[in-house]
């Protein structure tokens, strides 16, 4: 059986400065730090006495977020940069009104390859092409019960290719998550169904909305 810990990183300092994150890099916050502490409990139960593997974003607050967890598992990391978060472009770390100000809807036949009114953005097609090729490479290692340490929207991506979506109808899709979320995939070893177990899951943090 496969199992796999999807699990968003905690709070960051562009979240309490209302700043756009995508690749804007900033670490955790107090706050986060003590959820990443709480994530990284609730997954040494999940994952018991199995070994794991531990995959992260390279972005500060996904590695922090990992680096937590790993101390806590006594396990190493392996940071992957097709786990970031979607890019914002020019956008990252500006104030969040700055970018609700600019941002254009898709419409419905140009989902995949619209930017949102920010030239430089990344596409819905070029995160999924680079999450969709990650997930494939995680999942085809032997280790049965891998932790992905990632973000917000790519946590999207991260469920559509495990389900094995075709990519063109990512574009149609979204899973909202908390940040210290844990979502519970996996695998049955005779019908080699993918399963989403739970999802998004934040029963063991304490603390009120981020």
């Amino acid at each position: 059986m496969k199992t796999l810990f999807v699990v968003t990183h905690t709070q960051s300092i562009h979240h309490t400065e209302k700043r756009v994150g995508g690749w804007y890099d900033t670490g955790l916050t107090p706050r986060g730090q003590t959820d990443a502490e709480a994530t990284a409990e609730r997954l040494a139960t999940l994952a018991g006495d199995d070994d794991v593997e531990i995959f992260s974003s390279d972005l500060l607050r996904a590695s922090q977020t990992a680096a937590i967890i790993a101390g806590r598992l006594n396990r190493p990391i392996v940071e992957m940069s097709d786990l970031r978060e979607m890019s914002r472009g020019s956008a990252g770390g500006k104030p969040q009104e700055w970018l609700h100000e600019r941002e254009i809807p898709p419409s419905d036949d140009n989902r995949m390859d619209h930017r949102g009114g920010i030239e430089d953005a990344e596409t819905r097609r070029e995160i999924a092409t680079r999450i969709y090729r990650c997930l494939d490479e995680i999942v085809s290692r032997a280790c049965g019960t891998q932790i992905i340490v990632t973000h917000g929207v790519a946590l999207t991506f991260v469920i559509a290719a495990w389900i094995k979506m075709p990519i063109d109808a990512a574009g149609h899709v979204f899973f909202h998550a908390r940040s210290g979320s844990i979502t519970h995939l996996r695998q049955d070893d005779f019908w080699k169904d993918r399963s989403v177990v739970s999802l998004a899951d934040i029963s063991h943090l304490k603390t009120g909305p981020k």
